[in-house]
């Protein structure tokens, strides 16, 4: 199966630690999944203000995974600053989700989670 998160980029985070690696795994699992529902649900009522915040927070975490889908976080940045309506983003709302959640059930077997 094809990873969409980089075992390799963890691993060098944690320091090649596999226990920091499941601490790491499991803390994003913890707080990804509730922060993409709330990002979600800002989008869905155009609360542009909350989707930057849940968006931009997210960032930091997909570099530190290596999941390919901040060109998506990024545009879903610039939607708040606009007066565009939701739908131009909705292309990259639902790649985010569809990435996140192959993530999320990887971790879960990488790790034994």
């Amino acid at each position: 199966m094809n990873k969409h998160y980089s075992y390799e980029s963890l691993k060098t985070v944690s320091g090649d630690d596999l226990d920091f690696m499941v601490v790491v795994a499991q803390a994003f699992l913890d707080e990804i999944p509730p922060d993409l529902k709330a990002l979600q649900q800002a989008i869905s009522l155009e609360n542009k203000e909350l989707t930057y915040q849940f968006a931009h927070k997210m960032k930091p975490n997909m570099e530190m995974f290596g999941i390919k889908v901040i060109p998506e976080i990024k545009g879903i940045e610039d939607w708040t600053s606009t007066t565009k309506d939701k739908a131009i983003i909705a292309d990259k709302l639902e790649h985010l989700v569809n990435v996140l959640h192959l993530v999320f059930v990887q971790l879960k077997k990488d790790f034994k989670l």
